[in-house]
């Protein structure tokens, strides 16, 4: 497993007196997905990240799991970053999911009416691996 840093966002918010990122995106290689993490908020301060992210995950010509699960807040550039990735990474002939949506994003995309472009997965493996119906994870069949 191979983690990439990714490019610090070029803004941060104003009332943050820290200095510190509110939100990022990073990239996880396994060999045999993508798994690219977003947390705290995703918003336009991000859009380096997003489209580095991309990027890489791309050219990994892997399933690729777009970890949601620690967003607190997105607005419509993050929102359109995860359509984009979706569109884009199904017509390369990747497998695209969401794991772990909390509801900040679940009901944004239910409000667009794309809450089923992100179909869940049947299951997903530990390591955030889609797994089919009735296929074991690797290494685990019986």
């Amino acid at each position: 497993m191979l983690s990439v840093p990714l490019p610090t966002a070029k803004g941060w918010h104003m009332h943050d007196s820290t200095d510190a990122p509110v939100g990022g995106i990073s990239l996880t290689e396994r060999h045999d997905s993508t798994v690219v993490h977003l947390w705290g908020e995703i918003d336009d301060a991000l859009r380096h990240q997003a489209g580095t992210a991309l990027a890489e995950a791309l050219d990994r010509d892997r399933p690729v799991v777009l970890d949601a699960g620690r967003v607190t807040f997105i607005d419509s550039t993050g929102i359109a970053f995860l359509i984009q990735f979706c569109t884009i990474g199904r017509e390369e002939g990747l497998a695209v999911t969401l794991r772990e949506p909390p509801p900040i994003v679940t009901d944004v995309l239910e409000m667009l009416g794309l809450a089923g472009m992100f179909a869940e997965p049947t299951s997903v493996s530990s390591d955030g691996v889609r797994v089919d119906a009735g296929i074991d994870p690797p290494g685990t069949a019986s």
